[in-house]
């Protein structure tokens, strides 16, 4: 039996644009909540929800924002970014999706590659002052028309613009949203997502795990990940559920409190912060049986905390799900009623509507069942492209529409797959995902580097740390750690910065003259 799989349903994708999934929720379900921030105290019902979506969508028609044109957002998780996300689909503006540990580096080239003509961001998060960010780049930016920073005098004055006016005509196909997934050659590359992309996604994840309009979603994920915004906030609306927002940012505590007084029905985590929550002294203190089920995602569950989850946080149907960004992101899920071994030991099978299957890296043809491949999706799911960047779409989607994932697959007899290892070198840091290539090319301007290979080394709490093998340009001074960490401050996002440093005189190498990186991640691996 062939490693091909196909996800037969007799539930028809949707055909709407996410403004036409919104309406159908509100005329269904006015007065259940949609939308709840836990920090602010703030809730709004399915109609009042529509009603502020509708008040920005007008005010960014008003302000110039035409179908087509890219609004960027810089933003930890508020409602503010829920609001941006609908209202940007309303009227056809591509939303493009910056994360808020960028630097100024990082997000100069998103904001120029993009073209982002108005951008929302947050005032300021932990040691991030987006406003002095923003200042410092805006010159280098000609596109940046326009700035508006969430809870300043900037919002209220753009929503004072607000003027009921026709919205555009859409349709389903149309580009909505642009996310940057680090490139393994240097910067970021924007997969261009369209409505029926991440709609359906999240719709079909959220029927997987059986979603009501009873259903309350607790989202400490990023909304700047599609876990956060496809997984999370579609999903919820494609069903009249409610999002849940426990924090700005991931806070263990902050989230089971939220869970508890929100009487959320369902959490979402990559492992590390199933492992957080788990671990906070006071755990066993929270009262969390309303939860039924939730998402883990990001990376591999260990086996001893999915027992826990499902016994301690009374989430007897979550689920694993795989995918990833240019997928919108789900291509492989597990079920509500699958054991402890499938939910540990794979990704789950296919989703409906969805293909996959298992080639061999070199030929391209499917492998037999049990054998080891490149795992390729295709299906509504498969991103539009790379924006701007046609030469690398071909790279990643070949002419039969197949997205190539990079990843090393099993699929087993019975459709599930396990994913073994990763055919380019990328590190997985706490659910981040972080291309060696970006740092090097980084750190290559340091003064002090002549030489650089980044590779991932087992970290007990993140998965992986970043490990950065250097050769410097004078033996007799070589960089420290402290001032390559120093290098990078401020100007790449922090979980990319390099936590350990090894200084070489030399890498090895292959007979063809290729850095054996395989040699270096065993050699300091254990270190």
């Amino acid at each position: 039996m062939s490693s091909y799989s196909h996800g037969v349903s007799d539930t028809p994708l949707l055909g709407d644009t996410i403004g036409a999934d919104l309406d159908r929720a509100v005329a269904n379900w006015p007065d259940r909540e949609a939308l709840v921030d836990v920090p602010s105290g703030r809730r709004w019902t399915y109609a009042q929800f529509a009603a502020d979506v509708d008040e920005l969508a007008y005010a960014l028609l008003a302000s110039g924002v035409a179908k087509g044109d890219r609004v960027g957002i810089w933003a930890v998780n508020c409602p503010e970014w829920v609001l941006v996300q609908y209202a940007t689909a309303r009227i056809g503006a591509i939303m493009v999706n910056i994360n808020p540990a960028y630097r100024t580096h990082e997000v100069e080239y998103v904001l120029k590659q993009a073209g982002i003509s108005l951008l929302f961001a947050s005032l300021s998060h932990k040691t991030s002052d987006y406003r002095a960010m923003v200042d410092e780049v805006r010159g280098k930016c000609p596109q940046l028309r326009q700035t508006v920073y969430i809870g300043d005098p900037s919002w209220d004055a753009l929503l004072d613009r607000a003027t009921p006016a026709p919205y555009p005509e859409l349709s389903c196909d149309d580009p909505i949203n642009i996310q940057y997934t680090s490139g393994t050659t240097g910067f970021p590359k924007g997969a261009t997502l369209s409505h029926h992309n991440i709609l359906n996604n999240g719709y079909f994840v959220g029927e997987m795990i059986a979603y009501t309009e009873q259903d309350r979603i607790c989202i400490p994920v990023p909304f700047y990940h599609c876990f956060g915004m496809v997984m999370g906030n579609l999903a919820a609306t494609s069903h009249g559920a409610c999002m849940v927002i426990p924090a700005p940012s991931f806070d263990p505590r902050a989230t089971l409190e939220a869970v508890q007084q929100e009487h959320c029905t369902s959490l979402y985590g990559v492992p590390t912060m199933f492992i957080a929550e788990l671990n906070l002294p006071d755990f066993a203190t929270f009262d969390l049986s309303s939860l039924r089920t939730g998402i883990m995602a990001g990376s591999p569950c260990p086996v001893e905390v999915m027992k826990r989850v499902v016994a301690e946080m009374h989430m007897a149907e979550v689920s694993i799900c795989y995918g990833m960004t240019e997928t919108s992101p789900v291509s492989l899920q597990t079920r509500r009623d699958d054991d402890l071994e499938h939910r540990t030991g794979t990704v789950g099978r296919v989703l409906p509507h969805i293909e996959v299957k298992v080639v061999d890296p070199a030929t391209g043809v499917t492998q037999p069942r049990g054998t080891a491949g490149e795992l390729c999706t295709r299906g509504y799911s498969v991103m539009l492209g790379y924006w701007n960047e046609p030469e690398k779409t071909a790279e990643a989607i070949d002419a039969g529409r197949w997205m190539h994932t990079g990843d090393l697959a099993v699929m087993r007899e019975d459709g599930y797959v396990e994913i073994v290892g990763r055919i380019k070198d990328m590190i997985i840091r706490g659910g981040e995902n972080i291309y060696p290539r970006e740092i090097e090319e980084f750190l290559y301007a340091h003064p002090k580097i002549a030489d650089v290979q980044v590779v991932g080394v087992p970290h007990e709490r993140y998965g992986e740390e970043v490990l950065a093998c250097v050769i410097a340009r004078d033996p007799a001074d070589p960089p420290t750690l402290e001032e390559v960490r120093a290098f990078c401050e401020g100007r790449l996002a922090h979980y990319k910065v390099p936590s350990r440093l090894q200084v070489l005189e030399s890498f090895p190498m292959t007979v063809s003259g290729k850095v054996r990186k395989v040699e270096l991640r065993e050699t300091y691996a254990a270190d």
